[in-house]
């Protein structure tokens, strides 16, 4: 453990992630407040953030910017701070809390806009950047406004107006998001309780959710024409219908294999290496484009070392 502008900083740490393989940070900081976040973005302008990681894959070469970790109290903490003409609560969330325990405790509370996106695991940041969602809503529903700090250490303060987000993207990425205030609206608790079981059943049933992944690795593309059996032009569609369909369930390289139960996860082997994931993504894509001519993008975001 070295000190790196008063802040503790590990040395050669692992980058912990659903996936569970993949190399490590050269360097790792849990910075405890907005001044000494400010201080890592000084020290290393191109440092990355680490939430839960949860969408993430590291290649086993791993990375040599600083990583920062958002886990301190002033990150995570949960708060409502007022109303908004007497419908809403606006509930301010650090970035780094958990979403998944957000979702739990704004349903105990009886405040809805939150429960579709049971089952997703992430930290409010990384929900925010990636837009997370999925056929019971998206994060940006709920959202007013968004707290960050700029690559150049300036806070800023965006409203949802000023966001752009859309299916899978923020355009949030260039930023350190700090909090974001959510709209939630009162809701009968027994009803609520009941809406969030459904979606956590709903994932449970089709997803492999114990599986060592990262979920969808890929989004769902919208066709640029008809493919029998899967679209129309301009539709958005499954992903996982067209890697199934293209012969990818059970497909392997190396020690990663596309799931059996949903064609979209990709799952590797304990102890087996990122680069088959990251080799088993681009077989999957090639499959896809070769088979009905559309081209995936991948859900998952992959670190590399420079140069790599």
């Amino acid at each position: 453990m070295a000190v790196l502008a008063s802040i503790p900083v590990e040395r050669d740490a692992p980058i912990p992630t659903w996936f569970g393989v993949g190399g490590r940070a050269d360097r790792l900081a849990s910075p405890r407040t907005t001044a000494e976040l400010r201080a890592c973005l000084a020290i290393d302008p191109a440092l990355r953030v680490l939430g839960d990681g949860a969408n993430l894959l590291v290649d086993d070469d791993g990375v040599a910017e600083l990583v920062v970790v958002l886990d301190a109290p002033a990150f995570r903490a949960v708060e409502r701070i007022g109303d908004r003409s007497g419908e809403a609560a606006i509930v301010r969330a650090g970035a780094g809390s958990n979403l998944p325990k957000l979702i739990n405790e704004t349903v105990r509370l009886g405040l809805a806009g939150l429960e579709g996106l049971g089952g997703i695991p992430a930290t409010v940041g990384g929900a925010l950047v990636m837009n997370a969602g999925g056929a019971f809503g998206q994060i940006a529903d709920a959202v007013v406004r968004v707290h960050a700090i700029d690559r150049e250490g300036r806070e800023v303060t965006l409203e949802r107006s000023d966001i752009g987000f859309g299916y899978r993207r923020s355009g949030l990425d260039g930023l350190l998001l700090t909090a974001c205030d959510f709209a939630l609206h009162p809701a009968e608790t027994k009803a609520l309780r009941a809406r969030h079981l459904e979606v956590m059943e709903y994932k449970k049933r089709t997803q492999p959710l114990a599986a060592r992944s990262a979920g969808c690795c890929f989004k769902n593309p919208t066709l640029d024409r008809a493919i029998e059996g899967i679209g129309a032009p301009s539709e958005r569609v499954s992903a996982g219908l067209l890697i199934d369909r293209a012969g990818c369930k059970g497909l392997a390289v190396g020690s990663a294999r596309v799931s059996d139960l949903h064609a979209n996860f990709l799952v590797p082997e304990r102890d087996g290496r990122a680069r088959d994931v990251i080799a088993l993504m681009d077989v999957v894509a090639r499959r896809v484009f070769e088979t009905f001519g559309v081209r995936l993008e991948r859900e998952v975001v992959v670190w590399r070392r420079a140069g790599a």
